[in-house]
Formats: structure tokens, C-alpha cells, sequence
């Protein structure tokens, strides 16, 4: 099996998994910029969107091993990639390329992977949370403070809003331990620990430890001594019972594929939709501000918002030089346009820069 893509300026943009509940809001949006070739397990799935947007439809299942063929101007992988296939395929043609799925631990590989094949085009690992909105509005804070010593993330995950499997696939990590950095030190933490209650947009949320990417990436590239993302539901009870859940220990002895449709059940909403919310606390010094970003169309239309401006930056068309090799979302050159960017893309961005802390509240 030799998947193959051709680079090609001048030809459509390439997006696998591109008719999934992420996928669909990216090629909304990306339509009005770019031709788009979208791909999946099902022709007869995306068609309709293919005809609304008016994107060529075809067949690349990433479980299969029939080889993919296909010229492009650049990838983004808006689907689990799990033995790297897209991204081997993009790097071996210059293609520049964009992945919004992957967790720490397959970031941390693809970043290994890329970096031994020496890629002559951008390679952005956009998978920290929202498709990467996360750092940037970090980024964006610690431009406006002149540094960053730590950035706490806390995330309100609306129940009523719709999720792909995806989406919520991180629920297969919580009997994992994983390693973050505090004041500067590396230690492991579990899953749904440390929780704490804090204001996000007007309400209150009990948010607990979850790992993502960006609490890998943040201590690299901005130098953060702290760095700390936490989760909780809309539904006050939502969070207790899954706390309760975590405390039984069903996230350790529930492992493996038999408990998989049980341990999604907790997040995997068929809600009509809901309202994205999270608020990023950057401390540098003294100083402190934050940021409460909330995306009324809900969390697949922020995490493609996300992906979106990643392509932006790979294709340099957001008035930057592309980046060069592999990089990550918040070392964009062009921070202090972060938040009028989400601003343009129908994403509310509140910023508080008015308080002084020894340390972010979250």
C-alpha cells in the first residue's frame, strides 16, 4: 500500500474525514476560500455536502489499505490518523498540512515522525483543544503581557451541543496518567484530579484535570514554567457524576473495546446543539489576563475555526510567511491578530487584563 498525493498550487484543498461533524463546518467555511476535495469511508455520506459547497467527493478510508491518489494544494486532517498514513503522504510531496485530531501522546509521535522525514512544507500540529484555539488565544495574551509564565485553560463542555466520535474519543484516556509541567517541574497527574470551580462566561463551572496537547507544547514554546487544562459540564450534576465515575476507578478496570460505548455514553451528545465556552488565564510576573472565548455555534464549529485559520497560516494566507518544518499553533508570528481574526469568524473573545495575580485563578 503507497498512498499517493502530488503537490499541486493551484489545485484543491484536501479534507480527510471533511463530511464528519467537524469536518462539515470546516468545508463550509474553507469553500469560500478554496476549491476542496473531501474525503471518508462513504461517498453516498458527503455528497450532499459536496454538492453544497461544491467540493469533488471521494472514497479514502484510512482502515483500508487500498492506496489514495490525489493532487492538492494542501491537507488537513480533520479524522484520527492513526498509523500516520495522511501525514507520511503529505510530507514525501511538500504538501502543507494541518491535523486537528490527535491527542498528546499521537501528537508527540507525529511530531517524532515528521521531524526524521525532514518536511520541506509547514507541518502544523493543530490538535491542542478546539482545533488549536486554545494556544493561540495563550499566545495572544502572552503578547499583550510581554511573556508567559503560566496558562491555565478551563473548559465548559455544553451537554446540549453536538459531538462527533472524535470529539470525545479523550474518554478513552482517563484511566491514563499523563505528565504535565508545574513551576517548572514535570510530574504525572491523573485524570479528573484537582478540581476547582471557576467563573467562565458568567458561570460558575467545577472543572477537573484533563490531558490535551497544549500542556505538552505550551512549556516548549512559550516557555511557560505552568501549564493546565481542566474540564467540566454545563450540568453541575454532569461533572459530580462523572467525578463519581472516576472515583469508582471505571475509567482503569473499564478499559479496552468492551467498555468503549459505555465510557462515550458520558460525553457523546445527540444534542441539537449548544454553546462552546472556555477561559484562559496567562500569568507573566505580577500580571495576569484572560480571555473567555464562546462560540454560540458550539464546539465543532470553533474546533474547524481552529483548523481553518491553521490552514490559513500553512498556505500563508493570512499575510505571514508559512511556517517552516514542523510547528504548533501559538507560534504564529501574527498574535496580536488572534482574537479580531476569531472575532471575524463569529467567535466571541471577552479579555480581562484589568486584574494582578501571583497566579492564574482557574
Amino acid at each position: 500500500m503507497t498512498d499517493f498525493l502530488k503537490h499541486d498550487p493551484l489545485g484543491p484543498v484536501l479534507l480527510v474525514g471533511g463530511y464528519g461533524t467537524v469536518g462539515t463546518e470546516l468545508a463550509r467555511m474553507a469553500s469560500e476560500e478554496w476549491p476542496l476535495l473531501l474525503t471518508g469511508r462513504s461517498v453516498r455520506r458527503g455528497a450532499e455536502l459536496g454538492r453544497l459547497v461544491g467540493a469533488e467527493v471521494r472514497r479514502w478510508d484510512l482502515a483500508d489499505r487500498e492506496p489514495f491518489k490525489a493532487a492538492v494544494r494542501a491537507v488537513v486532517g480533520v479524522v484520527n490518523d492513526p498509523d500516520d498514513r495522511v501525514l507520511r503522504a503529505a510530507v514525501a510531496s511538500g504538501i502543507p498540512y494541518v491535523d486537528v485530531t490527535r491527542w498528546t501522546s499521537r501528537v508527540q509521535r507525529a511530531a517524532t515522525v515528521a521531524a526524521l522525514l525532514r518536511p520541506a512544507s509547514p507541518i502544523l500540529l493543530s490538535s491542542a483543544w478546539m482545533g488549536g484555539v486554545v494556544p493561540l488565544a495563550a499566545a495572544a495574551l502572552a503578547g499583550r503581557l510581554g511573556g508567559a509564565d503560566g496558562v491555565e485553560t478551563a473548559v465548559r463542555w455544553d451537554l446540549a451541543d453536538r459531538s462527533g466520535a472524535d470529539s470525545i474519543e479523550f474518554m478513552d484516556r482517563l484511566g491514563l496518567d499523563f505528565e504535565v509541567v508545574t513551576d517548572g517541574r514535570h510530574r504525572t497527574v491523573s485524570p479528573l484530579s484537582e478540581p476547582r470551580t471557576v467563573p467562565i462566561g458568567g458561570e460558575r463551572t467545577k472543572v477537573a484535570r484533563i490531558d490535551t496537547p497544549e500542556q505538552f507544547t505550551l512549556p516548549l514554546t512559550l516557555g511557560v514554567s505552568t501549564a493546565t487544562t481542566r474540564i467540566g459540564f454545563s450540568s453541575a450534576a454532569g461533572t459530580s457524576a462523572l467525578l463519581a465515575v472516576k472515583r469508582l476507578g471505571f475509567f482503569r478496570w473499564g478499559r479496552g473495546d468492551r467498555w468503549r460505548s459505555a465510557r462515550r455514553t458520558l460525553l457523546h451528545s445527540p444534542g441539537e446543539g449548544g454553546v462552546a465556552r472556555l477561559r484562559i488565564d496567562v500569568s507573566h510576573g505580577e500580571r495576569h489576563a484572560s480571555a473567555v472565548v464562546s462560540d454560540p455555534a458550539g464546539q465543532a464549529h470553533l474546533t474547524a475555526v481552529g483548523a481553518l485559520l491553521g490552514l490559513r497560516r500553512v498556505l500563508g494566507t493570512d499575510g505571514a510567511e508559512p511556517p517552516t518544518g514542523v510547528a504548533f499553533p501559538e507560534q504564529t508570528p501574527l498574535a496580536s491578530r488572534v482574537f479580531a481574526e476569531l472575532a471575524a469568524l463569529e467567535v466571541r473573545v471577552d479579555v480581562d487584563e484589568a486584574r494582578r495575580a501571583d497566579r492564574c485563578p482557574a
